[in-house]
């Protein structure tokens, strides 16, 4: 009998919510206040708000309540957020892209076709990458500040790729990682699927509250910290150089691993030595060619310590065999000719400039972001709703991404984030007017 009545509950909220009886943002009534009006067992109404969760209906927030979710809007808006509609304007992901990128592909195709090579591309290729391909990967390194070893490093399908077999090679499940609040969605996907403890610290202005992250490494034992140093994502700070003398010391003390992704890291200028120059030997740095090149040229790496360099292979072999010799040969040219180092000046540039129109265009809202970025953050008043403002922006054919995908403690907080490289600047100057206008309207009225 409760069985039925917690699932005819759980049945009739699902129905009232996607009606729109119960419109997107309305608070819910408290476990024991639904105990008490539906004469059921306080465990039962916790079950049955679980549920609708899972459903994506509703969301719960620690301290403040359970809310109708807007059905419009996927759970998973961000990382597993399906292919937008041709008829929308994506803010949600970044595909940074430059006129005249089709035909340096066009050139370099026939290059690779006449440079007496050909047949080697297409056998296999050893899992960690040819050794000139990776030389010419070590040599774009030393321009980041970093010195290594060819052997050092292992070519991948891109930095999620990266951070895949990092995590496969390296960690176990149920090791305690320390992530940020906020932190990269891709990497909580991994957490989730190998089964990693995340252990979230606050963040200050600029980088990770490190006075948390040496409290939880007293209290637990932390395996590995995940970070993102230059140019964080979502909130685009970059970690002073002292805080990372800092964090280094704090590894050191209590045995974890750094796994430093540097995916954005190419679009600032002059930033601190990255913590795999200062701390190499426990120090797993992934990049990728993918956001400074092209995004369809699937090439990323692995600086490791020498000693996990056979896990990683292992890990590489397992998951892919090797990257595609082709798309290698290709981003390992423009590495060796200036086209990759010309490419990622270009696209600073442009950074900047939809920056600073997100900043003329969204004037008077609490943005944060670095200068030099290709996504914003907008936090929203404590009593806004995010899905509710997203939902509203995708009626109006603007696809946005909630802090949810990003989220990694308990409480989300409201906000948004505005992927600012995957349109041109005209469509994204009145896009950021509507958005303006329309978070005005939703949130700030």
């Amino acid at each position: 009998m409760a069985s039925a009545r917690y699932k005819a509950l759980v049945d009739a909220f699902a129905s009232d919510i996607r009606a729109g009886r119960l419109a997107a943002g309305t608070r819910l009534p408290t476990h024991r206040g639904l105990a008490a009006r539906e004469g059921i067992a306080v465990v039962t109404a916790t079950r049955v708000y679980a549920e609708l969760e899972v459903m994506g209906l509703v969301s719960r927030e620690q301290g403040r309540g359970t809310f109708v979710r807007d059905p419009a809007v996927p759970v998973g808006h961000g990382i597993d957020q399906q292919a937008v509609a041709t008829d929308a304007v994506d803010l949600n992901f970044n595909y940074p892209s430059l006129p005249g990128q089709a035909a340096l592909l066009r050139q370099a195709l026939r290059e690779v076709a006449t440079s007496g090579d050909l047949d080697s591309l297409l056998r296999y290729q050893p899992h960690r990458g040819r050794p000139r391909d990776r030389a010419s990967i070590a040599r774009h390194l030393r321009r980041r500040g970093i010195t290594a070893d060819a052997d050092q490093i292992l070519i991948v399908t891109g930095a999620q790729h990266g951070l895949a077999v990092t995590v496969m090679a390296g960690l176990n499940a149920g090791d305690v990682v320390v992530v940020d609040a906020l932190t990269y969605p891709g990497f909580k996907v991994l957490a989730h699927a190998f089964h990693l403890d995340l252990q979230p610290i606050p963040t200050t202005t600029d980088g990770p509250d490190l006075e948390a992250l040496e409290k939880l490494c007293a209290a637990r034992p932390v395996r590995a910290i995940y970070t993102m140093p230059t140019l964080h994502n979502p909130l685009g700070w970059v970690m002073p150089a002292a805080d990372r003398v800092r964090l280094i010391e704090i590894a050191r003390r209590n045995g974890a691993i750094i796994i430093e992704d540097a995916s954005y890291a190419y679009l600032v200028e002059d930033p601190p030595p990255p913590l795999a120059a200062t701390a190499p030997e426990i120090t797993v740095y992934v990049s990728g060619l993918s956001k400074s090149i092209a995004t369809g040229l699937r090439v990323g790496f692995v600086l490791a310590p020498p000693t996990t360099v056979p896990a990683l292979e292992r890990a590489i072999r397992a998951t892919t065999w090797n990257t595609p010799a082709l798309t290698t040969a290709i981003i390992c040219r423009w590495l060796e000719d200036g086209t990759a180092d010309q490419l990622e000046a270009q696209k600073r540039d442009d950074a900047r400039a939809r920056q600073a129109l997100a900043r003329q265009e969204l004037a008077g809202l609490p943005l944060i972001s670095h200068p030099s970025s290709y996504f914003a953050w907008l936090p929203l008043p404590d009593d806004a709703r995010a899905d509710r403002l997203t939902a509203t922006l995708a009626r109006h054919h603007i696809s946005v991404t909630t802090a949810q995908p990003f989220t990694t403690t308990v409480h989300t907080p409201q906000a948004i984030r505005l992927a600012l490289g995957s349109t041109d600047l005209d469509s994204l100057q009145s896009t950021l007017r509507t958005v303006r206008r329309l978070a005005f309207e939703d949130t700030y009225a």
